[in-house]
């Protein structure tokens, strides 16, 4: 089941705590009723009760979080961090911070051999093990830790299933090691190899690993009276099951001046893979990767720059759409509506869009703002963006818009779709970026999260409900094929 689907104490805290922050913005004292928003949450969760000390902690530092500040030291004056929210000039550079009380401190990544052990006369875990880390305590077996090479071969020799193997929730959903414990047995992320993926954040069933919000900037901009608008991505559509004009209609009620579908730039970034990805194999070059997916941008800047030769150099559908409505719209203020933590990252390095909110706290500021999508009226869609551009937030969406794209030549096109970044796909990357070859296909398709863009960290809605939406969306297009040759303004 999709963890999506599941209504969790964590998601109404996490939901509760985005609300109330803007409800505190638009009240008559913001900085005050910051300071008082974790007491009285914990207050209601409670029933009423004393506040447990660690849950107070908890909300506190996910308003810090909230506000845009690190969590992983001990949070300050609220109201104070509330001030200076309103007045920052520049924000955090790297998106993830870990909250310092609520992280639970998992127990190492280890092998265990539990009371399901029958201590059979065989002792295949013994005899399977080529490290020597397994002997006989008492006339029972047990692991040593210090020998263990996580090998798996103790856990499958056991016929009992008596071994289990004790993952880091976080840790094993990076695929960059970039997830480490520091002195206090707590998570921490280490940024020099982070991507800011976010898959440590899914991975946290403590919620403890959040990013650095941009929500407050936003409500700023809102108030002062400037133009801001929502460039929305294509998985944005598959965050609702109402019709993609309510959803349009909702963002101006919630705030927002205007909005644009990404979908447009994607038809740019569409024509100039297909373009790079010609030229690669007229170069002599045997395959190239996507270029769209701003994990895997990161990736392959810190990790595996062995793939850069054989990397589109195509934009980002974002770069595009901002740098067009940019000349459009010379004053307003773009805030990207993202699913995921990457896009933080893209934006701090692009002039043309100021902030980011992700679909979370989208959903959060429709509920502060008593915005409700299925009352809202329908608006028209324009400009109406083609099929494929609107696939993109799909797995295996790119490759095919670039196969449309090369109309006749589609048949040439192997395509290969890394569907979510984990350890073991990193390294077939980094293998085909030594050997200048990848043997399953000659265009891959590079995303960092299952199922594509609708599988982000912060999406709402499980993949079949998100894909169903985003299918039906992108079937009211026509194809990029039937205006290939048109230049992009």
């Amino acid at each position: 089941m999709d963890r999506r689907d599941c209504e969790t104490e964590l998601r109404r805290r996490r939901r509760e705590i985005l609300i109330r922050l803007v409800r505190a913005f638009d009240g008559p004292n913001f900085s005050e009723a910051v300071g008082q928003i974790p007491a009285a949450l914990a207050a209601e969760l409670t029933g009423g009760g004393t506040a447990d000390e660690r849950l107070l902690r908890e909300l506190r530092e996910r308003m810090a979080a909230a506000l845009g500040f690190p969590a992983e030291e001990e949070v300050g004056d609220l109201s104070a961090l509330a001030e200076k929210a309103l007045t920052r000039k520049r924000k955090e550079e790297y998106p993830l911070t870990v909250l310092a009380g609520t992280c639970d401190g998992c127990p190492a990544d280890c092998y265990r051999i539990t009371d399901a052990c029958r201590n059979c006369t065989a002792h295949y875990c013994q005899a399977s093990c080529r490290f020597d880390a397994i002997s006989l305590e008492s006339g029972r077996p047990a692991i040593d830790p210090q020998k263990c090479k996580k090998c798996d071969q103790c856990l499958r020799a056991c016929p009992f299933g008596a071994i289990i193997h004790s993952a880091l929730p976080c840790g094993a959903n990076c695929p960059v090691d970039a997830i480490g414990k520091n002195e206090d047995g707590r998570c921490s992320i280490d940024l020099d190899r982070c991507i800011s993926c976010g898959r440590c954040s899914i991975g946290c069933p403590f919620g403890a690993i959040v990013c650095k919000s941009h929500l407050v900037d936003v409500l700023r901009d809102m108030a002062s009276g400037k133009a801001v608008i929502a460039l929305y991505a294509p998985s944005w559509v598959g965050q609702s099951q109402e019709p993609t004009g309510k959803l349009t209609a909702a963002l101006k009620k919630a705030g927002f001046r205007d909005s644009c579908a990404v979908a447009r730039g994607a038809e740019e970034t569409i024509r100039t893979e297909a373009k790079d990805y010609e030229e690669h194999l007229a170069g002599g070059k045997s395959f190239m990767t996507t270029s769209c997916c701003a994990a895997y941008n990161e990736l392959r800047a810190k990790h595996i720059k062995e793939i850069n030769p054989y990397v589109s150099k195509a934009e980002t559908p974002l770069f595009y759409t901002a740098k067009l409505l940019r000349r459009e719209r010379p004053n307003a203020v773009f805030v990207f509506l993202s699913p995921c933590f990457a896009k933080y990252r893209e934006v701090l390095q692009n002039p043309d869009v100021a902030h980011v909110l992700n679909f979370e706290e989208v959903d959060a500021l429709f509920r502060a703002r008593s915005v409700d999508v299925a009352a809202c009226e329908e608006e028209p869609i324009q400009p109406v963006t083609a099929k494929e551009a609107r696939e993109f937030a799909l797995s295996a969406g790119v490759a095919r818009s670039i196969q449309a794209a090369r109309r006749g030549k589609a048949e040439e096109t192997k395509v290969m779709v890394i569907n979510g970044l984990t350890k073991e796909t990193v390294k077939r990357l980094r293998r085909y970026g030594m050997e200048g070859t990848c043997e399953e296909g000659n265009l891959i398709e590079v995303m960092a999260c299952e199922g594509g863009c609708i599988g982000g960290g912060a999406t709402l809605f499980s993949l079949p409900k998100a894909q169903k939406q985003v299918t039906a969306h992108s079937a009211q297009g026509s194809s990029i094929a039937d205006g290939q040759d048109k230049d992009f303004p």
